[in-house]
């Protein structure tokens, strides 16, 4: 015999009453678009470890984001992608005027005004030996030296017109400066900022690596991202950027990691969560759905489902541009 309080089917058999039972609907405003913006203006380039990715000419630009934001796109995030010559040990090309981001910026501004645009804050992509910050003489990170960059690089975007800035780097005290340095050039009321708090040392970011052009020539990041097993690492390094001034927290990446998600959203309920699902989560998704093993739209569908139900608010996903079809 069956006991009344055992009975759930009834709560959702019927279909209308099962969007009922969801805490959080997918909508095109909870998605943001990680694009990477080559410095080569007229370039349009696939990246075969990323399936439809490409790294994008500023040239190019408007012709690939327009049909997005006719389709409902309303955040990007951008990564610069600098020619090798451009790279020094400081990354000071980073914040170049006339460098991929902030011509970026500039252009998305201009032409879709309503479109909120996010930038990535890391140097690896800038510098010669392709680590996240400066380095010492023995090649351990230059912390000190490290945020100070970041917090310059941050500001610039923001006075580039940029309307989020997020630091990647994982240097301890990067929040504080980079809020700091906001609020000392007078744009803390209108530029917000998102920490990667939770970023781990992942395994899942190879294809990334591959399209930024972004490896460490030496060593890897283990000393300043996250070890994957380290869940009290996680929620402390949640808990730091709360108090330094984080407007948005991320966990990065996204599917392994839900756990991590779950705790970011008990330990800052009043901030929105976002989640990164990574280019090697996309890359695994598209190869299993090309070999047959599940429809490419329903496990995508419900990969999302899965990061909302763990806390998330804000999702950034490469494959945005076929949610914004499939949520018509």
């Amino acid at each position: 015999m069956v006991h009344i309080d055992s009975l759930l089917h009834a709560g959702y058999h019927n279909p209308v009453q099962r969007p009922w039972q969801v805490e959080r609907t997918l909508t095109k405003g909870s998605l943001m678009y990680p694009i990477f913006i080559t410095d080569e203006a007229d370039s349009l380039i696939p990246i075969p470890s990323m399936p439809n990715q490409n790294r994008i000419g500023i040239n190019r630009l408007e012709e690939v984001i327009a049909p997005l934001v006719q389709k409902g796109l309303r955040a990007v995030m951008l990564f610069g992608v600098p020619n090798d010559s451009v790279k020094d040990p400081l990354a000071t090309a980073a914040d170049d005027p006339a460098g991929p981001v902030i011509l970026a910026i500039k252009l998305l501004k201009a032409k879709f005004p309503a479109l909120l645009v996010s930038c990535d804050v890391c140097l690896c992509e800038y510098t010669s030996h392709g680590h996240c910050g400066h380095l010492n003489e023995d090649n351990t990170i230059n912390n000190e030296a490290s945020v100070r960059r970041l917090a310059e690089v941050a500001v610039n975007y923001a006075k580039a017109g940029a309307d989020n800035v997020a630091p990647s780097d994982m240097m301890d005290g990067r929040m504080r400066a980079i809020k700091q340095g906001l609020l000392d050039a007078g744009l803390s009321h209108r530029v917000s900022l998102m920490a990667y708090s939770a970023k781990y040392a992942s395994a899942l970011y190879g294809p990334f690596r591959d399209a930024a052009c972004s490896g460490a020539k030496f060593g890897d990041r283990a000393a300043y991202q996250l070890p994957p097993g380290s869940r009290g690492l996680g929620r402390r390094a949640i808990e730091r950027d709360m108090r330094e001034g984080a407007d948005i927290i991320m966990v990065k990446p996204a599917m392994f990691y839900l756990d991590i998600i779950r705790d970011a959203k008990e330990l800052a309920p009043d901030h929105p969560i976002a989640a990164y699902q990574v280019s090697g989560e996309y890359a695994m998704i598209h190869h299993a759905a090309s070999a047959g093993v599940f429809n490419l739209k329903t496990a995508v569908l419900e990969s999302m489902a899965s990061l909302q139900r763990a806390g998330c608010s804000l999702i950034l996903t490469y494959f945005t541009p076929e949610l914004l079809e499939w949520l018509d």
